[in-house]
């Protein structure tokens, strides 16, 4: 499954890594309930891939669709897993881990995955983007 939100305004883009969500608009993206626990999907917002993951009950977590080591667009293909409370993402194609809260890589401090503030509000996953 794949997810896609419409353009919504012209110039608008998602947070980008490091930015505050706090002046950002929120797009709803799906229902909480169309995601699989430990399993990614993508969503496709202002044009900007992103992989969306359900880690349990409501937590959602999100992050950029592209490898930051190829550029190739396979992360919420990625295996689902953590490093002690962490919860983790490894590429499907190198298996850098990186956590999915941060974006920090695990095993390579020269990558760095971006993350995308995410939010669930009555059931629907939403996530941010600047104006």
């Amino acid at each position: 499954m794949s997810l896609t939100v419409e353009r919504s305004a012209a110039g608008a883009d998602l947070v980008e890594p490091g930015a505050s969500a706090g002046a950002a608009r929120w797009v709803r993206v799906c229902a909480v309930e169309d995601l699989e626990p430990a399993w990614g999907e993508v969503a496709l917002v202002e044009g900007r891939q992103v992989a969306v993951f359900r880690l349990g009950g409501d937590e959602v977590l999100a992050v950029d669709h592209l490898d930051p080591h190829t550029g190739a667009p396979v992360m919420a293909r990625g295996i689902v897993g953590s490093r002690g409370e962490r919860p983790t993402v490894a590429s499907p194609l190198h298996k850098e881990v990186y956590d999915l809260g941060t974006g920090e890589c695990l095993t390579d401090p020269s990558l760095a995955l971006g993350t995308v503030p995410v939010r669930v509000v009555d059931g629907a996953v939403e996530l941010a983007i600047v104006a």
